[in-house]
């Protein structure tokens, strides 16, 4: 049974963080969060919502600075502060804001918000299993092997959700007229964007895919569309 006695702690210890990041991510997007209300991106979130077949699609103001677009874990999308005022300047145009609202769709559509909860609980679990054993073996450095072997982990996970996100939004801002060149054109704004937020990378950026590869992919598909109506 003391074999088995790092392992029972670690399930047990990722499933009190997974209830308590859902707990603290709901109560923190809910007292720092209102509903979007632009006339000009309403008419782009009306596109994307007729080519979904839905009534209407809502984003929320999350009230940060750092430039960042997010898929809560009860299935709302947020846009920050920090990245609406950037449309508000100039800088972001409303079809680019439109596939960051897309981008987070995707993650919702494709199950990513709910699943990196549980990753991150998994992740956990992972890293206290992996340094309870290493530490047996290798004292001092088990724990910075755990942390290293996780960090891979979750960085594949996350390139892989990624490009699904990316391929969910090109198709939606493709049916919904809007194409794909304004989420093409954001990828390659987006470290410019982010330079001195606060030291926040995006999810983007974020131990994600290159800029270049995530345009590759995209227009990969964009080539396919193209073979498939020929």
């Amino acid at each position: 049974m003391l074999k088995f006695t790092p392992i029972l702690l670690a399930i047990l210890y990722a499933l009190a963080m997974y209830r308590f990041s859902v707990w603290r991510t709901t109560r923190e997007l809910d007292t720092q969060s209102t509903e979007l209300a632009d006339p000009v991106l309403k008419r782009m979130t009306d596109r994307l919502a007729a080519a979904l077949d839905l009534p209407r699609v809502r984003v929320h103001i999350y009230e940060i600075d750092p430039v960042n677009g997010l898929a809560a874990p009860d299935g709302r999308i947020f846009i920050t502060r920090g990245f609406y005022r950037k449309f508000q300047t100039g800088e972001v145009s409303a079809e680019e804001m439109a596939s960051v609202i897309a981008h987070e769709l995707g993650h919702v559509a494709l199950g990513h918000s709910r699943r990196r909860m549980i990753d991150f609980s998994g992740q956990n679990a992972l890293r206290t299993a992996l340094a309870m054993l290493l530490s047996r073996f290798l004292p001092g450095v088990g724990v910075w092997i755990a942390n290293g072997l996780t960090t891979l982990l979750a960085a594949r996970l996350s390139r892989g959700d990624e490009y699904e996100a990316d391929a969910y939004a090109a198709a939606l801002l493709t049916k919904a007229g809007i194409g794909t060149a304004p989420q093409k054109s954001l990828f390659k704004k987006l470290e410019a964007l982010t330079s001195g937020a606060g030291g926040a990378m995006p999810a983007w950026l974020l131990s994600h895919p290159k800029t270049d590869e995530r345009i590759a992919a995209i227009e990969k598909l964009e080539t396919r569309w193209q073979h498939s109506l020929s």
